[in-house]
Parts: structure tokens; sequence; C-alpha cells
């Protein structure tokens, strides 16, 4: 088990990103869930603030084809199958500011333009 710790730990590491881990003895922080819902060609809501280092449970939802959610500076990359698929991922804001995540997954004409905001504060 603890060879299979280090193992996650050492790629979230390298990912930026932190994870929660369930150990015996420690009570974790339960994370804040948010519920992105994807629709060509906009993200809803489309502008999301949260609390650097508090955990978060994003979950990507899809109404109609495959989307995507991307974060370059955060390392957060979320893809969904179409017809109302969902993902999730769990992840720790380390930086503050204003992030621009894009859609990953190519959805027609107006892709370029469906964006999210995620603003992290102190």
């Amino acid at each position: 088990m603890r060879n299979k710790a280090a193992i996650l730990l050492g790629i979230a590491c390298s990912l930026g990103v932190a994870f929660t881990f369930h150990g015996s003895g420690a009570s974790q922080p339960t994370p804040h869930r948010v519920e992105v819902v994807a629709k060509r060609f906009s993200f809803h809501p489309s502008d999301i603030t949260v609390k650097k280092g508090e955990p978060i449970l994003l979950v990507l939802k899809s109404e109609d084809v495959g989307h995507g959610l991307r974060f370059r500076e955060l390392n957060v990359d979320l893809k969904i199958p179409k017809n109302g698929g969902t993902t999730q991922l769990q992840f720790t804001p380390e930086l503050a500011g204003d992030f621009v995540g894009h859609c990953s997954v190519f959805c027609g004409t107006g892709h370029g333009s469906m964006t999210l905001t995620l603003h992290v504060v102190p």
C-alpha cells in the first residue's frame, strides 16, 4: 500500500495537482463539489469562485456532444463522452488568481469561444 501511495503522490506532484488520500486516523476535509454542465457552446455556470487550498470535486456533465475542460495553468484536463456523459476530478488549487478553462474536445463551430473562468481566492 505504501508503494502505491508513493507512486500516486509522485504523479500528483509532477502534475502540480494535490489529491486527497484517505488514511486511518486523520480527518480529511470534504471536497467542495462543483458541478458544471457543458452544452454547445457554453459551460454553465461559466464563472466559479473557490478557495486556494480547498479540495474541489469538479463534476463535468455533457448535455449533447463530447466536451472537455482544461485549465492549462492548473494541470486540470477532463474529457467527457457525448449524450449525457459525466466525468469528475478531485484537485486542490494551490495558486490564487483567475484561470480561464477552455473546451478541450472539438465540439463544432463555436468551440473556440467555449470558456469557463475559475476564480481562486486566498
